[in-house]
């Protein structure tokens, strides 16, 4: 049994688990970084555990022993869920696109004309290419 436990700081969180976890869990996601006091607590209320997860951006910031210690129990701790932030609005094929316009010398107007992107983009692209002059 999966078991979801979200809660807006440590203490939330540890009373969150002691109401939510048992003998059937087998996987735990928390919200928040999961430190000693939240692993032991984990631990000692759903023994039979075997996964625990946490989102992408707090796993770095976990405890290198924890993570040691767990998997010599056979506890797996994995980061999960989506990177944060906005969505990006043009796909790889369309940015790749543009790329290859800028490098083959199409002037930056022409290639916001023909795909439909704003000129600022356009040149926004050309920044992160690290392109100085093109040809043209």
């Amino acid at each position: 049994m999966r078991v979801e436990v979200k809660a807006r700081n440590n203490s939330e969180l540890i009373r969150k688990l002691n109401e939510v976890l048992s003998d059937e869990v087998t996987e735990v996601y928390v919200n928040l970084r999961p430190t000693k006091e939240i692993l032991v607590r984990i631990l000692e209320r759903a023994p039979n555990v075997r996964k625990i997860s946490c989102p992408p951006s707090l796993y770095p910031k976990v405890s290198k022993k924890a993570v040691k210690a767990l998997a010599q129990m056979g506890i797996e701790l994995v980061p999960e869920g989506y990177p944060r932030g906005r969505p990006r609005k043009y796909d790889e094929g369309t940015i790749k696109e543009v790329q290859n316009l800028i490098m083959n010398g199409v002037p930056p107007k022409e290639i916001s004309a023909r795909m439909g992107i704003p000129l600022r983009t356009v040149y926004y692209m050309i920044e992160q290419l690290g392109v100085r002059r093109w040809k043209g």
